[in-house]
């Protein structure tokens, strides 16, 4: 648990599940111009990872339903 001083305030906002589509894995195909990454590759054995995009810090994380969580 983060104690007061250890970062930034979190506001509601910040916190704020991003939701999309999920695809089957027969469809999990790249499109030209993107990638395909697995999960676990991404997350190598830990249960969250941390992602700079744009000067902003997300993370995504797994729950315990095995479903994943991108979070500001």
């Amino acid at each position: 648990m983060s104690k007061p001083g250890d970062g930034p305030p979190s506001t509601a906002q910040e916190q704020t599940p991003v939701t999309g589509t999920a695809v089957s894995a027969a469809a999990f195909s790249p499109t030209p111009g993107s990638r395909a990454v697995e999960s676990h590759d991404l997350l190598a054995g830990q249960s969250s990872v941390l992602i700079r995009h744009l000067g902003e810090i997300y993370r995504l994380q797994t729950t315990r339903q095995g479903k994943l969580i991108l979070t500001k």
